[in-house]
């Protein structure tokens, strides 16, 4: 997030300021281990993840701008670190971390920030976040309180984007077809603008719309959620 969307990680920020929460930044935390574990290398998930449960052991709410982080915390981390001598620890950090739009709406009971956003757009939840959790659900209500936005509809039973589970690694050329079929049924919509809470998800789908030359534009959930505050 620091290298690839900095002004996304600082909405994440001016989100939970304005709402009135103490936030600290640990500026030594890195990588929960998510693409590691995705492609087999177990030892070297745990070795990350062993920092990451260090870093966050003081039982405060963890809030993360993307599902995959909490994804490999909330369900791949139990398989390496259960009856281990960190297992009370990672149960902690795992109880207490939640992807934005999950900790907004659930955990908070926030639905409305007085946002405004003009662009006529799709939400496109990835299969982790959508699949594991209410935050799919939460991204939709939150979305649905910004003013001048208009949210379309893609059509019911689009593939995943390609970008997961460590495939755009493994087979690039596949990864890009499917990420192909979901822009085409963006323009479909008559959408400009595709919203997806997962950074992970429009960088994979932003550099298909660059290398193809499309008018598509992409945002982060937090970067419309922190716009045309008055």
């Amino acid at each position: 997030m620091d290298e690839f969307r900095p002004e996304t990680a600082r909405n994440t920020l001016k989100i939970l300021q304005r709402l009135g929460y103490g936030v600290n930044y640990n500026v030594d935390q890195t990588c929960c281990g998510q693409p590691a574990y995705e492609d087999g290398y177990r030892d070297y998930c745990k070795e990350v993840g062993e920092k990451l449960i260090r870093e966050f052991q003081e039982e405060r709410y963890v809030v993360c701008p993307g599902p995959g982080c909490v994804n490999t915390v909330r369900n791949h981390y139990p398989a390496l670190f259960h009856n281990s001598s960190l297992h009370n620890a990672y149960k902690s950090v795992q109880k207490y971390f939640y992807e934005l739009s999950d900790f907004l709406c659930n955990v908070m009971s926030v639905t409305e920030l007085g946002a405004r956003y003009e662009a006529n757009a799709v939400l496109v939840c990835s299969c982790e976040g959508c699949s594991r959790d209410q935050s799919g659900v939460a991204q939709q209500v939150l979305l649905s309180k910004v003013k001048d936005l208009q949210l379309k509809s893609l059509p019911p039973g689009l593939t995943c984007c390609g970008m997961g589970g460590g495939l755009e690694r493994k087979n690039e050329g596949l990864a890009v077809r499917m990420a192909e079929e979901v822009l085409d049924a963006v323009e479909g919509s008559g959408a400009d603008t595709i919203i997806s809470a997962d950074p992970l998800v429009l960088m994979h789908l932003q550099g298909v719309i660059r290398k193809q030359a499309r008018t598509l534009k992409t945002a982060h959930i937090s970067d419309v959620l922190a716009s045309g505050w008055d």
